[in-house]
């Protein structure tokens, strides 16, 4: 946290760049008012760094347009009708919004946009006193009607006005409450807390589109799992993510087995730091890594079976859940590719615990990398932090198999370029060798010898020919 003064002196900074000073002199001229609001004043005070620059005033649409266009180089909407305007000033893409007071009507599922009059009311509307802060401009005054300063540093979240009436307002407010308590590691105020257990059923007023979208920003956090934990304790995710609250397993008195909820979530910090700290896993956070440890036993409630002599089992779970997670990933209106892939992740992250049962072939390494395809290295990530057990000899028995198992990728990889697995005939010499045209029959061929080429690697034209005619004269004809 840092003092006022340090956080105004950076915010005098970044007024006096060109985008912002640029903005602030147009907007004056044009007898408007205009100050930098949400998040930028709020990370001045946090010591992080500033960006995402957004704005708001009193002028309308049209007058925002209107005073921006001759300082800009691009002018775009990206709302008009929600009062929002795109730009790009000195280089730097800013958005300024009117001064609003939407709210919900408690049926539909989009705001009713109101324009509102005053810079302290549209503070006032804003989700948490930590976002409702501004910095006028140019002259540089510090406007916090709701003590956004002193919840700050108490690192505590409430809403600037009634929960009820802020939440009333905007449902979709209490799953940003659960992202931010995450990302800023602060604490849900008493009263905000039981207005989201009270009013967690309204969240079904919000489109999916736009509760995906915001599952997604507290996914892509450092730290997921506490805002995770405040999403399933308020009920919220008994409506958004039903699959993650019915982890928590009932303990059978003659059947005792490992809380499946608590395990996850330990997976998606697991997972989160295998992201962070591999080498050959560059970039930031990765959504598809985060869901797939998010949804990987989703399959275990339904698959869930007490066995004699107090085991309980979840005989294909994998599959069920890899099913239950494109079920869910479609509701939320996830991009195919995203289901696909955290789908495919899910059907596979069992695949390695037999490989600690006995030395698996060559054959079972390629078939392994083969139905990995592009998501190889996020299942390697996947399936090493699926080991959460507390005995260290069991961790340190399956970490050292996967570093095996990895090894053995790589020095196959290396002997027969294995990334890019094929049969050592392509389609046109084995119509040559076939005397067949296109048709199933050479679909057929392909696939045998694209098993041949699991089993057996790399067979050479030849040899793959010889094999090719055998099959035939036994199969083909």
């Amino acid at each position: 946290m840092q003092s006022v003064a340090t956080a105004l002196t950076r915010l005098g900074d970044l007024a006096a760049t060109p985008s912002v000073s640029r903005l602030a002199l147009a907007f004056e001229a044009a007898g408007h008012e205009l100050a930098l609001v949400g998040g930028p004043v709020r990370d001045a005070f946090l010591g992080r760094t500033l960006h995402d620059l957004d704005f708001t005033t009193d002028a309308t649409p049209e007058q925002i347009l209107e005073i921006v266009t001759p300082i800009s180089e691009a002018q775009w909407d990206i709302g008009r009708a929600f009062g929002t305007i795109g730009a790009k000033v000195a280089g730097e893409t800013v958005e300024i919004t009117t001064y609003r007071a939407d709210s919900y009507d408690g049926v539909t599922r989009k705001p009713e946009v109101v324009f509102g009059l005053s810079l302290e009311d549209d503070l006032l509307r804003r989700d948490f006193t930590v976002n409702a802060m501004a910095l006028r401009l140019p002259g540089l005054t510090l406007v916090d009607p709701a003590n956004g300063i002193g919840d700050l540093m108490a690192g505590v979240l409430r809403t600037p006005i009634s929960p009820e009436i802020s939440f009333g307002d905007d449902p979709l407010r209490m799953m940003r409450a659960a992202r931010f308590t995450a990302q800023l590691g602060f604490t849900l105020d008493l009263d905000t807390a039981i207005a989201m257990d009270a009013m967690a059923s309204s969240i079904r007023n919000i489109s999916a589109e736009r509760v995906c979208e915001e599952l997604c920003k507290l996914l892509l956090s450092d730290n997921p799992h506490g805002g995770l934990e405040l999403l399933v304790d308020s009920g919220l995710l008994d409506i958004v993510l039903p699959e993650i609250p019915a982890l928590r397993l009932e303990v059978d008195e003659h059947h005792h087995h490992k809380d499946v909820y608590q395990h996850t979530l330990t997976v998606l910090d697991q997972a989160i730091g295998y992201e962070k700290s591999r080498e050959s896993f560059p970039g930031g956070p990765d959504l598809i890594v985060r869901l797939a440890a998010l949804f990987h036993d989703i399959g275990k409630p339904a698959t869930r079976k007490l066995e004699p002599g107090g085991i309980v089992s979840f005989y294909h779970h994998d599959v069920v859940g890899a099913k239950l997670a494109k079920k869910r990933l479609r509701a939320l209106r996830f991009d195919n590719d995203t289901i696909a892939a955290v789908s495919r992740l899910i059907e596979l992250h069992l695949r390695f615990f037999g490989y600690t049962e006995g030395a698996w072939t060559d054959s079972a390494v390629r078939r392994y990398v083969r139905d990995a395809g592009d998501q190889l290295e996020r299942l390697h990530i996947l399936t090493r932090a699926d080991v959460t057990t507390r005995n260290r000899r069991k961790a340190d028995r399956l970490g050292f198999a996967y570093d095996d198992l990895e090894q053995r990728i790589r020095e196959l990889a290396e002997q027969e370029e294995m990334a890019a697995v094929r049969p050592d005939l392509d389609g046109e010499q084995i119509m040559a060798i076939l005397g067949v045209k296109p048709g199933r029959e050479v679909g057929e061929a392909y696939r045998f010898l694209l098993e041949q080429r699991l089993d057996d690697g790399p067979l050479g034209v030849e040899e793959a020919t010889r094999r090719l005619q055998a099959w035939w004269a036994g199969h083909g004809q």
